[in-house]
């Protein structure tokens, strides 16, 4: 393997295949109800998160039950991360947190938690209730960072800055939990340098994992308008692969493609090019 990708990991940890079950906990978001802006970031369309839009009606307890005796059938696993996914799922009250959070220890199967945020959403309480999930389970946080441009998040509509997610990771590393961070290749104005850079800024911060969204345009976004216009080009796929197989001189984990369909291809794609380079994760950094 020329990379450290997140199943292997789990895998060897856990000594056999763990499974994310993806939970919709009714969470907003302050970039969608007011309180930053009513807008969004520009490529967002929550209804994207697959079947998670249909879930909202759904309780946690469902959910989780129906999810789990899914893949014990379909992907024979016995062992399940319940990742908070939808939306900002660090916006509430510390109390409300906790009511939400708790149900996943109801669960033996569930060996890990995954909380899905934004940098600008999280403080020491809440980040002192996440670390005490530590005494039963592992515990993850995944910050939506996308670039550490702030001239790029003014633009995409982000509504927080660099300093706001560096602020969150400190607070972050000071406690027992795993981060994950998310990056966006290809973004408006943003060039293969540009996204190099941010890189090479998450891995010099020693975060536990990252994954690589390529942009895509969905329906009824900003972002689409924007495509429409003609004012933003995307990757191609193998070049999107030759990106990231220079950014894997710096990195942990492997990247996340933007259709489960489209995955598997691109990260075969991406072994074959590290292979003919004769190269893989983190060769060439003194």
């Amino acid at each position: 393997m020329r990379y450290n990708n997140f199943s292997s990991f789990l895998k060897n940890k856990y000594g056999e295949k763990v499974w994310k079950i993806s939970l919709h906990a009714g969470f907003s978001c302050p970039n969608r109800d007011g309180t930053l802006s009513t807008n969004g970031c520009i490529y967002c369309n929550n209804q994207a998160f697959n079947i998670q839009a249909g879930k909202k009606n759904k309780s946690l307890d469902e959910q989780i039950l129906s999810s789990m005796e899914r893949l014990k059938k379909t992907r024979k696993v016995s062992k399940f991360i319940a990742y908070f996914q939808t939306y900002t799922n660090t916006y509430a009250s510390v109390e409300a947190l906790k009511k939400i959070y708790d149900k996943v220890l109801r669960y033996p199967e569930i060996v890990a938690l995954s909380i899905g945020t934004r940098p600008d959403c999280v403080d020491k309480q809440k980040l002192d209730l996440i670390e005490s999930y530590s005494d039963y389970l592992d515990v993850w946080i995944e910050y939506g960072l996308q670039s550490i441009h702030n001239q790029t998040l003014n633009r995409i509509n982000r509504g927080h800055s660099y300093e706001d997610f560096l602020q969150a990771v400190r607070l972050t590393q000071e406690r027992e939990i795993s981060i994950c961070v998310h990056v966006i290749a290809g973004l408006p104005g943003e060039s293969k340098e540009d996204f190099l850079l941010t890189v090479r800024a998450v891995a010099d911060l020693n975060i536990d994992g990252i994954k690589f969204h390529p942009l895509h345009v969905l329906k009824n976004t900003e972002l689409e308008k924007i495509y429409e216009r003609n004012q933003v080009t995307l990757w191609k796929a193998d070049y999107y692969a030759e990106v990231i197989c220079d950014a894997y001189k710096n990195l942990l984990v492997a990247p996340e493609w933007c259709s489960k369909q489209k995955k598997i291809e691109i990260i075969r794609l991406i072994d074959k090019k590290l292979e003919a380079r004769k190269t893989r994760q983190g060769y060439g950094r003194g």
